[in-house]
């Protein structure tokens, strides 16, 4: 019986660790090309768009990793990254554009362009990381066409599937995301999104302050514990004395 179950066992785990290795060969071939990950995408809200750079061109180390910016977006703030330098470039608009706020631009960011202070080897993967404001267009997908340079080749990562196309079936299609309906904690303005983050360090620091109450009152407990064996012993060693001096006068 115990054979029986030992083998239902290792067969099972077996099964398992198929299965896992089915996924992981599943995630490695999504995660072939260049991709972006938005932490929202909530319309008229800030968004952090992660940029995952994947293997080289042909097993050639990534130099530089130009991303250009839809339309829909008028600027963009890079993250830094230790492993990069980067800047911003800036195009002239054809005639001036007008802001929600009232305010006109004459010139907007278009690229953002990463170079790699050492090659990134193409079997490592890194993190690029840009804040954005999300135009107030829910249901409008965004592109962000990406041309991956390496010390040997280049990758455009730039083709946009057509209507009726699985974008899927591309060869090398250019990250992107869709805009959806704003939340109702959405925030539309700057301030609202520093008055986020200034939240979250209260916030933080609330927390560290009830974790050292609650290591204080950690230590009270074991303060507490150690003298509770101290009483408890001292209570034990009267027991024994007075034990001892009553068989003593017994015997006498």
């Amino acid at each position: 019986m115990t054979i029986s179950i030992l083998r239902r066992t290792l067969t099972t785990a077996a099964a398992t660790g198929g299965a896992a290795a089915l996924m992981l060969a599943a995630a490695g071939g999504a995660a072939a090309h260049v991709g972006v990950t938005p932490d929202k995408t909530d319309a008229n809200s800030y968004a952090l768009l992660t940029f995952g750079i994947p293997h080289g061109c042909d097993e050639s180390g990534t130099t530089k990793v130009a991303i250009t910016l839809p339309a829909e977006l008028n600027d963009a703030q890079p993250t830094v990254n230790p492993n990069w330098t980067v800047e911003k470039v800036t195009e002239q608009l054809p005639e001036p554009k007008k802001l929600a706020d009232g305010s006109s631009i004459t010139k907007r960011t278009s690229q953002i362009v990463y170079t790699a202070k050492e090659p990134l080897p193409h079997d490592l993967r890194d993190a690029l990381v840009l804040s954005v404001k999300l135009p107030d267009a829910a249901g409008s997908t965004l592109h962000f066409p990406t041309l991956q340079t390496c010390e040997s080749g280049q990758t455009d990562w730039s083709q946009i599937a057509k209507d009726g196309e699985d974008p899927h079936s591309l060869e090398a299609p250019a990250p992107s995301i869709t805009v959806t309906a704003a939340e109702g904690g959405s925030h539309g303005t700057e301030g609202a999104a520093h008055s986020t983050q200034e939240g979250a360090g209260e916030t933080g620091q609330a927390a560290a302050v009830t974790d050292s109450g609650a290591e204080a009152r950690s230590w009270a407990g074991l303060a507490a514990g150690a003298g509770g064996l101290i009483l408890g012993g001292a209570a034990l060693l009267r027991s024994g004395a007075r034990r001892k001096a009553t068989d003593s006068a017994a015997t006498r």
